[in-house]
């Protein structure tokens, strides 16, 4: 059941178990901007849990919350009130240095524009994250991840010498390659063509399915939604609905039913 301001999503698939590890959760989170006639409620009091090695898609209308939602979870913006978690650490509470060194070991991120250095290749793009942590790749898994994502003739091009798919596929495997807990990616195939679209929400469920990982994607599209395991709903800054097993056709009629409500 949802209620106004606070919701925790528990509905269950038709044969998983009725208990999900939580890999991440928000507690009345609160996102506002500005002051006075200028105050724009971004999050209203949202609770919601991302289960651990699933993938989670969130959805909504333009101005819902849905990009502030993600960036909140993944510290990338301070939360107005609330609380965030990821795993069992509260990340509201953070200190900058240590959110940064969580950010850093512990989330991996997908932006829409992919955010590679133009002068490195794409295997030193790849590794960059691991390199500033000064970690060492495991080789058998930098191999597997490159296999997964079909980069393994392109490792020695530099980002202009790739098409945006390819780019794109560079920053999945950039991601992933450290084993973060939990992957964010806002719009991730919002700047490709429908086949490279397709090559890279192909590797995101393998991903999950073949490695266990875990990935929140923000998305407009009802096709980019059925790849994933779960869609959550958000409206006027609150979580409204949700759907599991979503079909590009179940995730467009609840859309519609969404925008009837609200009178769209």
């Amino acid at each position: 059941m949802l209620h106004a301001g606070e919701t925790t999503m528990m509905s269950a698939a038709p044969s998983p178990p009725t208990t999900f590890e939580v890999a991440a959760r928000t507690e009345g989170l609160t996102k506002i901007y500005g002051k006075g006639d200028a105050q724009v409620v971004a999050l209203g009091g949202v609770s919601v849990d991302i289960h651990a090695h699933e993938f989670t898609a969130i959805m909504g209308p333009s101005g819902s919350g849905k990009s502030t939602l993600m960036h909140c979870a993944a510290g990338l913006d301070e939360a107005t009130s609330g609380k965030v978690f990821l795993g069992d650490v509260e990340i509201t509470g953070l200190k900058e240095n240590d959110l940064t060194r969580l950010r850093r070991d512990r989330i991996g991120f997908i932006f829409q524009a992919f955010n590679l250095i133009p002068t490195l290749t794409a295997k030193e793009n790849i590794l960059l994250p691991l390199s500033i942590a000064g970690r060492e790749p495991d080789p058998e898994w930098f191999a597997r991840v490159i296999d997964t994502v079909g980069l393994s003739e392109r490792l020695g091009h530099r980002p202009t010498e790739l098409s945006g798919g390819q780019q794109q596929r560079v920053a999945c495997a950039r991601a992933l390659v450290s084993r973060p807990a939990i992957i964010f990616a806002d719009e991730p195939t919002g700047n490709l063509d429908s086949k490279s679209s397709r090559e890279v929400l192909e590797f995101l469920r393998r991903s999950v399915t073949e490695f266990g990982q875990t990935i929140v994607m923000v998305t407009h599209d009802p096709s980019a939604a059925s790849y994933t395991d779960r869609v959550l709903f958000l409206a006027d800054g609150r979580v409204v609905d949700e759907l599991r097993e979503p079909t590009a056709e179940t995730v467009l009629e609840r859309m519609g039913r969404l925008d009837g409500a609200r009178g769209v």
